[in-house]
């Protein structure tokens, strides 16, 4: 680990305070952290990857988001868990990528396009719109992370979790 990055988890003890300023931590310290591929990635490279493969990458990153959302204040694991699960299912994810849209740049507006026909295949419990804006979310998720991960940050940043 970095200095860099040294720093922003050190921060976190600090903001552990208030929520506001815990939850806009967070996330830059853990893109920084994550950001960090084993392999680095051209942009011609990203640009071969199937939206079905960026968005397996950004449904992680998304829950890991969520996750780290949740972790404070400390709780159990169940009420974690039933958090979580209330953020990262297809419905709640649809209305996070229409919250999302009008701060979407000409670029992300294709990504998601790109997600969302790519979203051909649904669960049985869900609508096939609703699944199709879940996934295009989840791909503009793993677009950024391998591409722009301080715009992924400034968007994550503009999503409403519940507390």
């Amino acid at each position: 680990m970095n200095s860099k990055e040294e720093e922003l988890l050190d921060g976190q003890d600090e903001a552990a305070d208030g929520d506001d300023v815990q939850n806009s931590t967070w996330t830059p310290a853990l893109l920084a952290i994550t950001a960090q591929l084993p392999l680095p990635i051209s942009p011609a490279q990203v640009q071969q990857i199937s939206p079905s493969a960026l968005a397996y990458l950004g449904d992680a990153i998304y829950e890991l988001h969520v996750r780290m959302f949740y972790l404070v204040p400390q709780q159990r694991s169940e009420t974690y868990h039933r958090l979580v699960v209330a953020q990262v299912r297809a419905e709640t994810q649809a209305l996070h990528l229409r919250s999302l849209t009008p701060h979407l740049r000409s670029n992300e507006l294709e990504i998601v396009r790109r997600g969302r026909n790519a979203a051909a295949r649904h669960p049985k419990r869900v609508d096939p719109g609703i699944y199709q804006q879940a996934t295009s979310l989840e791909t503009l998720i793993g677009y950024l992370y391998l591409t722009d991960y301080q715009r992924l940050t400034e968007l994550l940043q503009k999503i409403h979790l519940e507390k």
